[in-house]
């Protein structure tokens, strides 16, 4: 087992494409996993080849240490929950304080079959996008949760697992400032042209910080942090 090993959870949005970059500048070895469940943005899974073919071209000192990717179908996610993130459905606050966009169980699934796969590839370091800052509040987002499925992980499997999680204390504007730091515009640029954020698929729109209907929270969201991060750089 190489402890210098990851394996990224990686969507193919804004969130998971700067983990990457994180994953690819801190380790010497990285897989990624991308995952299928029917998801009203499912163009984020075109996108995944396309951000991973341009890393490779615009960074050619990390391209040697990527290795496979992989799509998971999930598809049964769609089958048993009722989310505006897989219906066609208006996207509102719910009565229990959480937005309709809430997928029940959708990242300890992601991350049980990331560890299931990572066990069998010999790597002991996931890497997820998850950040309880500037976030939803999606429970399976927070810090506690990942902490008590990287124990859950670790016994079910006879093997330490770590769940790296990069964003978890930064805000947006943090965030892209983060990829600033990691690859300089050249990542910024990527960012912006390859990603997809937008909770509905939107790709007709094109925005200073990317491509989105812009009025999703998803959209207002990475609006918001790239103009605050963008006022604090230097002309």
């Amino acid at each position: 087992m190489s402890e210098r090993s990851a394996l990224v959870l990686f969507s193919g949005g804004q969130d998971s494409t700067i983990c990457l970059a994180h994953a690819l500048a801190h380790y010497d070895r990285v897989e990624t996993v991308g995952f299928d469940y029917r998801q009203r943005h499912a163009i984020e899974l075109e996108c995944r080849p396309r951000v991973l073919d341009a890393i490779k071209a615009a960074f050619p000192k990390w391209a040697p240490k990527l290795g496979p990717d992989q799509v998971c179908d999930v598809s049964v996610l769609a089958d048993i929950s009722d989310t505006a993130m897989i219906a066609e459905t208006e996207i509102v606050m719910a009565e229990n304080g959480l937005p309709n966009t809430f997928v029940p169980g959708r990242n300890l699934l992601f991350l049980t079959l990331a560890g299931a796969i990572a066990w069998r590839r010999g790597i002991s370091n996931l890497v997820g996008g998850m950040c309880e800052t500037d976030y939803s509040g999606y429970p399976d987002c927070r810090r506690g949760t990942l902490d008590a499925q990287e124990l859950t992980l670790a016994r079910g499997m006879d093997r330490p697992f770590s769940i790296d999680t990069p964003l978890m204390w930064l805000d947006k504007a943090e965030t892209w400032e983060l990829a600033e730091q990691l690859g300089g515009q050249a990542l910024i640029d990527l960012v912006i042209e390859e990603t997809h954020t937008c909770y509905l698929g939107d790709r007709s729109h094109r925005h200073e910080w990317g491509y989105g209907c812009g009025t999703c929270p998803a959209c207002e969201l990475r609006q918001r942090g790239y103009q605050t991060w963008r006022a604090k750089v230097p002309a």
